[in-house]
């Protein structure tokens, strides 16, 4: 009876020995994410992308102009920084091991790793405006494809 209890009392112990180390590796990459946060400034941007869209429902409808406050409520609260955070760590969580937080931190915090923080969005704007110029400039080979084909039916 001695024996089992004994066993019992070792499996809870080994059991709560597993359960804190799980705990704290997760704490320890959830710790690496938020660096990455603070490094990324991501919630800046994720503050940025709720102005785009409170600016842009205004744009499209400006009648809302005068519900620009209770625009940026409802949007921060359901995609504010505050709405999403945890979700978006769990999701780096998934993705990222703490040892590859870690060196994507590591370059981050250097000086090359903040140029490109800094600078990605702009490369971003204008990959995507080349594009569309692109696109604009071409489109008349795509409904030419497209043309027979639809008329052909």
């Amino acid at each position: 009876m001695k024996h089992n209890k004994l066993v019992n009392l070792a499996v809870t112990v080994l059991i709560c020995l597993a359960s804190n180390t799980i705990h704290s590796a997760n704490n320890t990459q959830r710790d690496q994410v938020e660096t990455l946060f603070r490094l990324t400034q991501m919630e800046k941007k994720i503050q940025e992308s709720v102005d785009s869209v409170v600016q842009l429902q205004i744009r499209q409808n400006p009648q809302l102009e005068q519900h620009k406050k209770t625009l940026h409520e409802f949007f921060n609260k359901h995609i504010g920084w505050n709405a999403l955070k945890n979700d978006i760590a769990k999701m780096y969580m998934e993705r990222f091991t703490e040892k590859e937080l870690e060196e994507i931190n590591a370059f981050y915090i250097t000086p090359a790793g903040q140029k490109i923080i800094n600078e990605l969005p702009q490369l971003v704007q204008q990959r995507n405006q080349l594009s569309m110029m692109r696109i604009e400039k071409n489109i008349s080979e795509l409904q030419q494809i497209i043309g027979p084909q639809k008329t052909g039916q």
